[in-house]
């Protein structure tokens, strides 16, 4: 079975010791993860070393950084390399996430270079794609999607492409409350895996795991984890409440 993963992305949210205590509210809880399942917190840079370290004794545990550079080393002022996440442990980088985006003009070129430098250091890209409202509306979110995998990751050769766990984030469900229907979600779930498939081949397509990313909630994991080809969620405000996110770790297939 593939990989079921529930990851948490804090955003610029939490004090230190808010952090520091939702992860031991969470860890209290007592979580039964079977072998497939894994939960991922994706924390502000401040706090990596901390959960890095909350983590270590929790198995199907991890810690995320939310965002990396595109340069190796060098010049760059209040940025924080690939090389500096790898010193301290991390093993997975969201990438590319529609915040980053929109907010700080990132393209599908500058995120394939961070895809790169973030194998090259063995750390798991969380790339993240999707769609606006406006393209949604005008039918093309397909063509849309598909363009974002070509051009930041299908010049990765096979071995690299199965490291990668690929986010789908209707950008219109962020923030909004609004949800993307099971039926909208598995649709383009199922497109996503086909466009990986016409790539690469069925057995890579069946083997990366997709999550949903658009307002998943306590009261609609379930639904949403159980579409076929929906393996889990990119969770944002509702993985900052513990018991949120412990029902939504629990409704993992």
């Amino acid at each position: 079975m593939r990989h079921q993963i529930a990851a948490a992305n804090w955003k610029m949210n939490l004090t230190f010791q808010q952090g520091e205590k939702l992860l031991n509210d969470i860890f209290e809880a007592d979580i039964s993860l079977a072998p497939h399942q894994k939960v991922i917190f994706a924390v502000p840079f401040p706090y990596l070393i901390m959960a890095k370290s909350e983590v270590e004794e929790e198995k199907s545990f991890a810690a995320a950084a939310q965002n990396c550079s595109n340069k190796k080393s060098g010049a760059y002022t209040g940025e924080v390399s690939v090389e500096m996440l790898h010193s301290i442990g991390i093993n997975y980088c969201i990438i590319g996430h529609s915040e980053r985006r929109e907010y700080f003009n990132e393209t599908n070129s500058i995120l394939a270079e961070k895809v790169n430098l973030c194998l090259q250091y063995n750390i798991i890209p969380v790339f993240c794609c999707g769609e606006s409202l406006a393209i949604r509306e005008s039918g093309k979110q397909n063509e849309f999607v598909q363009l974002q995998l070509r051009e930041s990751l299908f010049h990765l050769d096979s071995e690299k492409m199965k490291k990668i766990i690929i986010a789908y984030e209707p950008i219109w469900a962020i923030g909004t409350g609004k949800t993307a229907t099971t039926g909208q979600a598995q649709e383009m779930h199922a497109h996503l895996r086909s466009v990986i498939g016409n790539h690469y081949g069925s057995e890579m397509a069946s083997f990366i795991p997709i999550l949903y990313g658009g307002s998943v909630k306590a009261n609609n994991a379930k639904e949403l984890f159980s579409c076929a080809d929906v393996d889990g969620g990119l969770v944002g405000g509702a993985s900052l409440v513990a018991s949120d996110f412990i029902e939504i770790i629990r409704s993992l297939k």
